[in-house]
């Protein structure tokens, strides 16, 4: 049973957009993992990302970054940014997992992931309310604060830099800020529209932007009137310009070449025809669901950037299907969220359910 006045206790976090687009965050059930699943889904994305970082290293060591669809101005950026070791802070795994085979990579949101303070916050905080369940995993707060100390120097001065007027991006850079102050850091909010130039970028208050965090991806940065300055200024970004590779979907075929029939990884080439039985279409640059739609093995597209991946199982119980986000900070998971639909995963439809474990 949903909590008695759930509305007002998750507004009292700073949860205010829980009914967006009608229906997002809900109470009216959750799911329960075993310790073995746990240990199962964990182990999964750690691996995951091992290889996607394996996949990094290769496509910079070789420059086959035709393959992602980088230009040259790009292209340029990854390779500075992986040479000169810059670090990452987080990134979110969509996972397939019926409950019974291994997990299964969907895509890997390296870049620009949101629901974070929901997963964070909003459901530890359903499972002290509730106590159905004995624990989370959930150690996503914790290591969020010991990376930023791992990440800057000591009081460093961060910008957070998004769509400030988009509510799931305000509240994930609200929640980023606050826990870079936690760490000792000082740190201020800025929509993407007030990043200045000035030989240099500069804030509003003609401030340098020395270290920025942006909720912005990279393949829109480079669309920016600004992204000819990016190669010649010192800033450091976060994300780094690496995650280029791993937020771009063309990382689905680049794994499978590299691991093919990893029991982790689906099927994934830029041709249809390569994957036998159903398969899904996705844009390479496309962002929460958008432009991706179902279609037969042997279909001819055509579409340049389109990348297909082999159709899996998601969990389902009464025409409800559940995805897992894994978490990972720096290069660990540490936490998952739940989202179910009607088998579409995307933010206009999904719904964000609470979990724990026995």
């Amino acid at each position: 049973m949903p909590r008695t006045h759930w509305q007002s206790r998750v507004e009292a976090l700073g949860f205010d957009f829980h009914s967006l687009n009608g229906t997002y965050w809900v109470e009216d059930g959750y799911y329960a993992f075993d310790a073995a699943e746990v240990d199962r889904i964990e182990d999964a994305a750690n691996e995951l990302h091992r290889m996607c970082l394996h996949a990094v290293a290769e496509i910079v060591a070789r420059g086959d970054y035709h393959l992602l669809g980088l230009d040259a101005r790009a292209s340029m950026l990854v390779e500075r940014a992986w040479k000169e070791g810059e670090g990452a802070l987080y990134g979110r795994m969509d996972l397939a997992y019926d409950g019974h085979g291994a997990p299964r990579l969907l895509e890997y949101n390296a870049d620009t992931p949101t629901s974070l303070f929901e997963a964070a916050v909003v459901q530890w905080h359903w499972l002290e309310d509730t106590a159905l369940l004995p624990d989370q995993f959930n150690l996503i707060h914790e290591r969020l604060v010991a990376r930023w100390r791992q990440l800057l120097p000591v009081d460093a001065h961060l910008h957070f830099a998004g769509s400030l007027g988009a509510p799931e991006d305000a509240a994930t850079l609200e929640y980023l800020q606050a826990t870079c102050l936690q760490a000792g850091h000082t740190a201020q909010l800025l929509d993407m529209s007030d990043i200045g130039w000035r030989e240099g970028f500069i804030d509003l208050a003609d401030r340098p932007i020395d270290l920025a965090f942006k909720l912005y991806p990279w393949e829109w940065m480079m669309a920016e009137p600004f992204a000819e300055h990016l190669s010649r200024v010192p800033t450091r970004w976060i994300e780094p310009a690496w995650k280029q590779v791993l937020s771009n979907k063309s990382l689905l075929p680049l794994l499978w070449s590299m691991f093919p029939d990893h029991p982790n990884l689906l099927p994934a080439s830029h041709e249809p025809r390569d994957i036998a039985g159903p398969v899904v279409g996705k844009p390479r640059f496309g962002r929460e669901g958008e432009g991706v739609f179902l279609a037969d093995q042997g279909v001819h597209f055509g579409e340049q950037g389109m990348v297909y991946q082999a159709r899996a199982s998601l969990f389902e119980q009464a025409g409800r299907h559940a995805l897992l986000g894994v978490w990972l900070v720096g290069d660990e998971a540490v936490g998952m969220g739940i989202r179910e639909d009607d088998g579409w995963i995307t933010r206009d439809t999904s719904r964000f359910v609470p979990h724990g474990f026995r």
